[in-house]
């Protein structure tokens, strides 16, 4: 069923209107940057459709006491108050709040709904990332763009339709959460097919950057349109995605082999290469698989059959690698729920900052994190290896976390400087791993070439991530009590466990860098292949 789907799939309409204006195929860098642009426009509206709920909390539940003392935003809960002025910003964005969610469990409900959409995301993953593996990324990616666009904007309806049941908008997150699941997937598993690994940790660590240009975008959309009813704040970022999934269905060449390969009278797809190190892989497969000769290889998805789930996770490195990224996750989405909150109840050069200060400042983390993961994408570049180098950072997350919590309040230069090599730390690994490490492994050597993966291989990873960011914020609520300290000693805690996780790997790769040097005399090397090197590496074996 899945060569039949694949077998009707063509040229994008919007691809083919720019051929027939060009008369003629355009180049491969041209196709590569366009497929870069889509993909990150196409992810960074994902992200802008996750904004709106956090900016319209202080709307639908806008009075921050009640009966039984202070209430704050989930997921604070009521600890850490230290200034009453810190809510004026928060007492002027409403007057009665918004049923269901404007009572006294209000901050539950919202809270809720946050989880349930984290959730239904990462369970979705598991079952939807094989689907990106059996049909066309192109229409499934529209699919799943124009779907959360809908529920999205479903959920600011009930404004409008003066809706007040809670279970309408859980149901409309939870739906969406699923629609979600489609995004990061598909979106790696298209830069998978077009770029190779010599230089996919750098250009999968500046194409990951639309996570912060999404949540910005995002931020300003839902913040831009509050004033005239917070149902407008889901509207337009919902209509934001379905314009996004337009472009998508229009412009994105999900493979190669679509727009690239040009097709003889009889329909065969001509062998000519596309990329030089996917035949120098052909070659290395030809011995290693001992290939028949004579025997003339089709390119092209349609002759590749999709992994299952199962077949996945025993591709070696997968597990690993999945669970490192729940624990790395778990500290990136701590900082990203919490971090507003602590610079607000923390004093910086001895005074205290309003809400909406310290939730500017907080961006700054973000920043660092954009220079995190371009670095370690060019590092596990250079040193051809992924586990060395997402071990590594990991584990000076450590000392970066220890020396922001003891020395940030210092001054707010000190605060800003320390906050964004921390952002560096913890969100390097982070990108490293749900991008290159994923489109590595979806289409590592155990596959013998003759099937596909990088969906399900992304969605195991990153939906398993995800439970980790649903996990992070909830223990950091319970911890919170105990003071921020407990709280730090989580996050440590987490970055240790998460670079402890993939020490086989990081073994492995030293062991045959080692190896390799010993083997090989330096006047030689030109004859071995980084991608000949870097498969055992990721698998743990030799």
């Amino acid at each position: 069923m899945a060569h039949d789907v694949e077998s009707k799939r063509g040229i994008p309409p919007g691809i083919l209107l720019i051929q027939k204006i060009k008369r003629g195929n355009l180049r491969e860098s041209t196709y590569r940057y366009i497929v870069l642009l889509v993909t990150f426009i196409a992810y960074a509206c994902y992200h802008a459709s996750r904004k709106p709920s956090s900016i319209v909390k202080s709307v639908l539940d806008p009075e921050p006491y009640n009966a039984n003392g202070l209430k704050w935003p989930w997921p604070i809960g009521n600890v850490f108050v230290q200034n009453e002025a810190l809510f004026d910003d928060m007492n002027k964005l409403g007057e009665k709040g918004w049923a269901p969610f404007n009572g006294k469990d209000g901050t539950s409900k919202l809270g809720g709904i946050d989880v349930a959409f984290l959730l239904c995301y990462s369970i979705g993953m598991y079952f939807i990332g094989h689907l990106g593996d059996r049909l066309d990324l192109r229409l499934f990616l529209t699919g799943g763009m124009v779907g959360s666009g809908l529920f999205v904007a479903f959920f600011g309806f009930g404004y409008f339709c003066h809706i007040h049941v809670f279970w309408f908008y859980l149901i409309m997150q939870m739906v969406a959460g699923l629609f979600q699941a489609t995004g990061w997937p598909s979106v790696v598993a298209v830069i998978g097919n077009w770029f190779g690994k010599r230089k996919r940790g750098l250009i999968m660590g500046v194409w990951n950057a639309h996570t912060s240009v999404g949540n910005i975008a995002g931020s300003l959309l839902a913040a831009s349109v509050l004033d005239y009813g917070w149902g407008w704040s889901f509207i337009v970022p919902g209509g934001f995605i379905i314009l996004g999934g337009v472009i998508v269905y229009l412009f994105l060449a999900a493979y190669p082999e679509d727009v690239v390969f040009e097709r003889d009278v009889v329909g065969n797809v001509e062998t000519r290469p596309y990329d030089e190190e996917a035949q120098v892989k052909r070659e290395i497969e030809k011995e290693t698989i001992g290939e028949q000769t004579g025997t003339v290889q089709q390119y092209g998805s349609e002759y590749k059959r999709s992994v299952g789930f199962i077949e996945a996770c025993q591709i070696p490195g997968v597990i690993p690698f999945a669970l490192c990224l729940f624990f790395a996750k778990l500290v990136a989405y701590t900082f990203l729920y919490w971090l507003p909150f602590y610079l607000g109840q923390t004093a910086i050069g001895g005074e205290y900052m309003s809400v909406k200060s310290a939730g500017n400042l907080s961006t700054l983390f973000d920043v660092g994190g954009i220079f995190g993961g371009i670095l370690a994408g060019y590092v596990s570049d250079k040193l051809n290896a992924r586990a060395i180098t997402a071990a590594s950072f990991m584990y000076a997350a450590i000392p970066s976390m220890l020396l922001y919590r003891c020395y940030g309040g210092i001054s707010k230069t000190m605060n800003i400087v320390l906050m964004m090599i921390a952002g560096l730390f913890v969100n390097g690994p982070y990108a490293l791993i749900t991008t290159a490490v994923s489109a590595d492994l979806g289409t590592h050597s155990s596959l013998r070439g003759d099937s596909r993966a990088l969906a399900t291989v992304t969605a195991i990873i990153d939906g398993t991530g995800s439970a980790g960011a649903a996990l992070g914020p909830f223990l950091t609520g319970l911890l919170s009590t105990k003071g921020w300290n407990a709280v730090f000693a989580m996050l440590v805690a987490g970055a240790s466990i998460a670079g402890l996780l993939i020490s086989r790997l990081v073994l492995a790769e030293i062991r045959e860098k080692y190896s390799n040097s010993k083997q090989f005399h330096p006047s030689s090397r030109q004859h071995t292949h980084k991608d000949h090197v870097s498969e055992p590496l990721l698998s743990g074996k030799r």
